[in-house]
């Protein structure tokens, strides 16, 4: 799945969100305490802008009926249509989890700025991500590049290499 650079950390404060678009999608990437997360700007309920102008809220927990109680700030989103909440950690709906839920994107925090990845004239890319690669050496001056995944050749095509 290809990666975007969407902001820098600084741009998102806490308890923040920024809306993007990716892919032709409408993208609301949280900021929940200094992690982020990413939701589809839409309800799975009734097709509502969630990310864009849903309320933000702060959610109370606790594993037992007398036991301790939590409090998470920023936790939850609740859509302006309908009033249906999700989590904004999973996109799970807090009534329905089975049944109703917004798609979560995965979000990673890497170092550098976005004015180090993006070229303003266009073309290249430069980037901290890196692909795939193959080990290269030089030995008595001629480069060699490792392959491993490489699969042997196999029936008359082995014999014809074997012979060359």
């Amino acid at each position: 799945m290809p990666k975007y650079v969407v902001a820098g950390t600084s741009e998102i404060e806490p308890g923040e969100r920024k809306i993007v678009e990716l892919e032709g999608r409408k993208i609301g990437v949280f900021n929940v305490d200094g992690e982020y997360f990413a939701l589809l700007d839409q309800c799975p309920h009734a097709g509502a802008a969630l990310c864009s102008f849903g309320t933000v809220f702060g959610v109370s927990d606790a594993d037992k009926p007398d036991g301790d109680i939590s409090y998470e700030r920023n936790r939850a989103i609740r859509c302006p249509w309908h009033a249906w909440e999700y989590d904004i950690r999973t996109g799970e709906s807090f009534f329905d989890p089975r049944n109703a839920r917004v798609r979560k994107y995965d979000v990673e925090v890497v170092p550098g700025s976005p004015a180090d990845v993006v070229d303003p004239d266009g073309g290249r890319q430069k980037g901290p991500f890196v692909m795939e690669g193959y080990a290269v050496s030089v030995e008595d001056d001629m480069v060699v590049v490792d392959t491993s995944r490489r699969r042997p050749a196999r029936g008359s095509r082995a014999q014809a290499q074997s012979r060359a």
